[in-house]
């Protein structure tokens, strides 16, 4: 029987390029695989006629997961895997910056034997990007520090990837944190993006921000304990100048003659003071991220059943 290959596509308000998109790009590179081919559209709440623009495309291979309102992109992507058959599965935008013409050489690279095709950004085409570079900024400070810089949503992942994909639970999710989390390794593609192929860029800054604070709470706990350190640095600093003050103004009588003020010993008490409060509370942080951790209800491990042997698949 002949594989197949599933592409999820999530959309939402692209009424302006979904059919070209649809007819002249993505249908085209699809019909030059080797392979059975399901086309997912996700359509997430678009408000404009969206919907009625696929509609007009009578694609055979086309399937339609049609939300009741806007879940967010996110979402749309998690819903398009869920209901994939295919023995790989690509996911990819509809408004046209992701490279069709890449499908056929990341569905190669699958062919010998990569589980997660990645496409990155060509260097060229993120370097004059701030929002770009200080997201991977962060995320390589807090977050995950093999994090590749200019890596995309445009991705291909097998079956048995896309079969562990389904079972995280966790609603507040970011679907490239979640395939990156599982530890498989990755084959990586350079790309050119394109410009849109019509309507504007539904990512606005607040939606921006949104995705680089959920992708940090996602894949680190160094945010949450990250003023432990703070009070820790000010409690000892401000343990040693109090120190130092006690000893040489009032033990030994002020011999270097600094003289000082009751003011300045107050503040170090206080700023003593408040390290410890810093201190207490990325005690608390600790075990608020096991909470976190445990709520996230991930699998404990993923076998990889290429490389395993005498195991029941059941279990």
């Amino acid at each position: 029987m002949k594989r197949v290959i599933s592409v999820v596509v999530p959309v939402y308000n692209e009424e302006a390029g979904i059919k070209s998109f649809l007819t002249e790009q993505l249908c085209p590179a699809c019909s030059k695989l080797s392979y059975n081919t399901e086309i997912i559209l996700v359509n997430d709440g678009s408000e404009d006629k969206t919907l009625e623009k696929i509609k007009e495309c009578k694609i055979n291979n086309l399937k339609l997961v049609s939300f009741v309102r806007n879940f967010g992109k996110e979402v749309a992507l998690t819903a398009g895997i869920k209901n994939a058959k295919g023995d790989a599965v690509i996911l990819i935008d509809a408004d046209g910056q992701h490279p069709v013409e890449m499908i056929e050489k990341m569905v190669e690279k699958w062919e010998n034997g990569a589980a997660i095709v990645t496409a990155v950004r060509d260097e060229n085409t993120t370097k004059h990007k701030l929002g770009s570079r200080v997201y991977y900024a962060m995320m390589k400070m807090f977050g995950n520090k093999k994090v590749v810089v200019g890596a995309m949503d445009f991705r291909l992942i097998d079956r048995t990837v896309a079969d562990e994909f389904n079972k995280f639970t966790e609603r507040n999710r970011l679907a490239r944190g979640l395939i990156d989390w599982m530890g498989v390794p990755q084959t990586y593609v350079k790309v050119h993006t394109k410009n849109r192929i019509g309507g504007k860029p539904t990512y606005s800054f607040k939606k921006l921000t949104s995705l680089t604070i959920d992708s940090l709470v996602s894949s680190s706990r160094t945010p949450l304990i990250v003023f432990g350190y703070i009070g820790v640095f000010i409690t000892i600093v401000s343990l040693f100048l109090g120190l130092f003050i006690l000893i040489q103004q009032y033990i030994m009588g002020d011999p270097l003659g600094l003289d000082w003020s009751g003011a300045v010993a107050m503040s170090v008490f206080v700023s003593f003071l408040v390290g410890l409060v810093l201190v207490s509370q990325a005690i608390t942080a600790i075990y608020i991220s096991q909470i976190h951790i445990e709520a996230k209800g991930r699998p404990l491990y993923i076998i990889d059943k290429k490389k395993s042997f005498g195991i029941d698949d059941k279990k």
